[in-house]
């Protein structure tokens, strides 16, 4: 403990220093350390966490509720599923400092190999989960788009996000995963240079085909994923992900791409739901995640060096609300991190 923290708990009640204890007791054991180490980037659910760590499901969830209760991790309900990720350590948390520390400690430890295959294992399902739907209802895309948005909802105030950013008509953009094409036309009609960049190939042939339409030449299509975009050496000023993010499997390890495919300067654009309750979007629309929150966005930047920017809220009439949130990458390098993903 830091003597700045030991001062602190010196003045604290009796009541602070039972929570003391209760921290210094769940952190003093080597397998919830573990589950610390394997959520520093990403979020698991319990038989997620049980296949990687070769544990029964309820001794895990006594771990778990350990380290709930200390405030070590954080729970959110995807559905029928509760997945856990690391807590966020704000400001007002009286032992945040000391967290902080065991966090940075256990996070210079490598992952076992075993694990590691097994964390890969399980985003791969992930990812082929959303993109057999996509390959299943590439025909009705926006019919099952509909029913949650339609983009003429929010087109204008995107526009006008996009437009005040000030980017220049020779400025390179680089959306993921553009569907029928829809806002990558609108985009083409904007930008001289634009990349098209999807894992699913019938929706970047529909993508192509709406290009084709409109009559713009100069759009790049690539097959694939932002990895893939990285091995492309990719450098961009903008990257929009248009209610994409909650298809993909890892969002940590995406921000992380994408703050390598940014140039110094350049944002990264959030287009998605904030978190919600509606699980029947996962079998009509193949959503792997019920939304975000703010928060969650927030650390998932800061971790790949990006600032948050401006932001933009709609509600809509079905319960769900529409979030846009701009991220910049400063022209300090991005800090070289590990994403285990």
């Amino acid at each position: 403990m830091s003597a700045a923290a030991l001062r602190a708990t010196q003045a604290q009640p009796p009541e602070l220093l039972d929570q003391l204890a209760g921290l210094h007791k769940a952190m003093a054991d080597h397998l919830r350390l573990q589950i610390l180490r394997l959520l520093k980037n990403e979020s698991f659910g319990v038989l997620e966490l049980c296949r990687i760590l070769d544990i029964r499901q309820s001794a895990l969830s006594h771990h778990l509720k350990i380290l709930a209760t200390s405030h070590l991790v954080s729970t959110r309900r995807e559905g029928n599923s509760i997945f856990y990720r690391r807590a966020f350590l704000g400001d007002e948390d009286s032992y945040r400092e000391i967290k902080k520390e065991v966090f940075e400690t256990i996070d210079d430890l490598p992952l076992p190999n075993t694990q590691l295959k097994k964390m890969k294992q399980i985003q791969l399902e992930r990812s082929q989960q959303s993109l057999q739907f996509f390959e299943r209802n590439a025909d009705k895309f926006r019919e099952k788009q509909g029913l949650i948005v339609e983009h003429s909802h929010y087109a204008n105030s995107l526009h006008d996000l996009i437009d005040g950013l000030g980017l220049p008509a020779d400025a390179w953009v680089l959306e993921v995963g553009p569907g029928e094409g829809q806002l990558l036309v609108e985009l083409a009609a904007k930008f001289k240079h634009l990349t098209a960049l999807d894992n699913s190939r019938d929706m970047l042939d529909k993508s192509r085909a709406a290009i084709s339409a409109a009559g713009y030449k100069y759009v790049q299509f690539i097959l694939g994923d932002t990895v893939v975009a990285r091995g492309e050496n990719l450098k961009v000023d903008l990257i929009i992900f248009d209610m994409v993010l909650h298809h993909i499997a890892s969002t940590a390890g995406t921000f992380l791409d994408a703050a390598a495919l940014l140039r110094s300067g350049g944002f990264l654009l959030i287009v998605d739901l904030s978190t919600h309750a509606q699980d029947w979007v996962r079998e009509s629309c193949g959503d792997l995640w019920l939304g975000f929150d703010d928060d969650e966005l927030d650390n998932w930047a800061m971790k790949a060096g990006l600032e948050a920017g401006q932001s933009s809220y709609l509600g809509l009439r079905n319960g769900f609300q529409i979030q846009m949130r701009v991220f910049k990458k400063t022209k300090i390098e991005t800090k070289k991190m590990l994403s285990d993903t």
